[in-house]
């Protein structure tokens, strides 16, 4: 049973949270009503996800992000964000937050983005001694539309990147997270051809058009094809849909607090942050995400 830790200075928010993730009877759910009571909690156990408000007294959420990275990388953060904060969600990401939710959005966005940052943070305990010996590792997946293919798919490249010495569990987190960002975009908005703005405006009928075009054609005959190259030094992914593409010079900016909160602003802000290189093909059906990693000595030959 995964272990939350929810940290709010506002009771009343914290009541309202916890009671959308105790929806889920998966969920556990520990409460702390700043970020030092947070760190003595952490000292006690390291949960499985930490979602912390933004203002609190004592310690704030970007220095309570900060902390956890560097001192429990084991445990992904979320960051709430109210309205007129939005831009720290982009310094929470760059020190080292996994994910971001605007707390007036939480009834359709929390269960959906914990269970994301849940699977792609989930790894395997793996005999290292002889999977460490591998140096490179290269595969080729074609997917169908089906969205309950991706959380396998990414734990899979997640457990070649620990083989291959990339060690620290944030990153693979990170990395994971933007997978399922560029991997979902090429299912939802490629093949099936559906609009971020329809999400943004009904989520319903977002979800009812969803199921619908997975099983009517021409939708239902795309596939989506990821291609992974990964070393030591480097992992590079190549994902492509079939759909009709779209104009890649016409994204919205992602840090410009207007778009932070909207669909497609903020899976490309999660793929920009979590990765050096993001590039799309000219006709916009397939992305390039590239990741770079610093040298480990102890890999070293002799």
């Amino acid at each position: 049973m995964p272990k939350i830790l929810l940290v709010d200075d506002s009771g009343t928010d914290r009541q309202y949270i916890a009671g959308l993730l105790r929806a889920d009877p998966e969920l556990q759910v520990e409460c702390a009503s700043n970020g030092a009571e947070a760190l003595e909690k952490l000292a006690q156990m390291v949960p499985d996800l930490v979602i912390t408000d933004l203002v609190m007294p004592i310690l704030d959420g970007l220095q309570l992000v900060e902390h956890i990275h560097r001192r429990y990388p084991a445990a992904p953060v979320i960051l709430l964000t109210s309205r007129g904060s939005e831009q720290a969600a982009v310094e929470a990401l760059r020190r080292g937050a996994v994910s971001y939710i605007s707390k007036h959005r939480l009834a359709d966005h929390l269960l959906q983005t914990v269970a994301k940052v849940l699977a792609a943070a989930r790894q395997e305990h793996l005999p290292t001694r002889l999977l460490g010996c591998i140096t490179e590792s290269s595969c080729v997946f074609l997917l169908e539309n089906d969205l309950s293919l991706i959380g396998p798919l990414v734990g899979y490249l997640q457990e070649n990147l620990a083989q291959l010495g990339v060690n620290d569990p944030t990153e693979r987190t990170r990395i994971g997270v933007a997978l399922e960002e560029a991997i979902s975009n090429a299912i939802i908005h490629g093949n099936l051809e559906l609009s971020s703005q329809l999400k943004d405006m009904d989520e319903k009928a977002f979800q009812t058009l969803l199921t619908q075009r997975r099983s009517t054609p021409p939708y239902c005959f795309r596939k989506v094809s990821l291609e992974a190259a990964l070393s030591a030094e480097e992992a590079r992914f190549v994902i492509a849909d079939e759909g009709p593409g779209f104009d890649p010079h016409g994204l919205p900016d992602p840090t410009d607090a207007a778009n932070l909160e909207k669909c497609s602003g903020r899976g490309i802000l999660l793929m920009r942050s979590f990765m050096d290189e993001v590039r799309y093909n000219e006709k916009g059906n397939q992305v390039t995400l590239i990741k770079r990693f610093q040298p480990d000595p102890s890999r070293s030959p002799g």
